[in-house]
């Protein structure tokens, strides 16, 4: 399964998952069609799945004209965004498998960005080889989704799913907000080292135009305030002992920031 990462919109990431042994792509989270389309056509691949994480139109946008172009394709996404996803044949959650390219990925329930979002992870096929986390907004390099249908509560149990997956994982999440997410972290966690370098690698990265996307969980442990809520300094910072509460706080600020 190789996985293709396409620019959309001003910012967003759409994945082609391709099969060179079958000629068979699938796409995550497909903001537009032409991007894809264009992709397509250059591998001469047929289209035979969709896998959205969650209803918004930046993640959906493309569906129905590829729905169109490939009427065979199959459109997966989260149980509770019935109605909200177009063309949606597939209704998953917590535990449920997909298929593609041999490969069987496993599907997790991460609501808190909105109340139905999901995510798919598909473990490595071997110990030397890293799993992929398609997390769509819940998780992103260097920080997390704002909660817009979800609770504090909710996200922190869905950040600790993802959290539990081993240390290789590649996250492929959906937006380059990186740069940005990291010039936040710093100033709530300005004295770990791991993310000053961390800060400086994806600095320059961005001034020389490259993807920071795929990360790795292993990474996002040691430099992403929102999967560090139980550390004492970060707790410090925004004064509570309580891993919601300084989720929440961290969250809080991160949205004025």
């Amino acid at each position: 399964m190789q996985i293709i990462r396409l620019k959309a919109l001003s910012d967003n990431y759409i994945f082609v998952l391709y099969d060179t042994s079958k000629n068979i792509a699938a796409v995550v989270d497909p903001a537009e069609a032409e991007p894809v389309l264009k992709k397509l056509n250059q591998l001469q691949a047929e289209l035979v799945a969709i896998f959205n994480t969650h209803h918004h139109g930046d993640h959906v946008g493309g569906n129905t004209q590829l729905m169109q172009k490939f009427p065979q394709v199959r459109v997966y996404g989260g149980i509770e965004d019935r109605g909200r996803i177009p063309g949606q044949q597939v209704f998953l959650q917590q535990g449920d498998r997909v298929q593609f390219a041999d490969r069987i990925g496993e599907v997790i329930f991460v609501p808190g960005h909105t109340r139905a979002h999901i995510a798919y992870y598909f473990p490595p096929e071997s110990a030397k080889e890293p799993g992929e986390l398609f997390c769509g907004d819940t998780l992103f390099a260097g920080g997390c989704g704002r909660l817009f249908e979800g609770t504090p509560t909710q996200m922190v149990d869905s950040l600790n799913k993802l959290r539990d997956l081993p240390d290789n994982t590649r996250i492929w999440c959906a937006h380059e907000y990186t740069f940005k997410n990291l010039q936040f972290a710093l100033t709530v966690d300005g004295n770990n080292a791991d993310l000053q370098s961390r800060y400086q690698q994806v600095k320059l990265c961005r001034t020389q135009g490259e993807a920071t996307i795929p990360s790795l969980l292993g990474v996002e442990k040691r430099t992403n305030p929102f999967l560090r809520y139980t550390e004492p300094q970060l707790q410090s910072t925004v004064n509570s002992k309580d891993a919601v509460q300084t989720f929440a706080r961290l969250r809080g600020m991160k949205d004025r920031f």
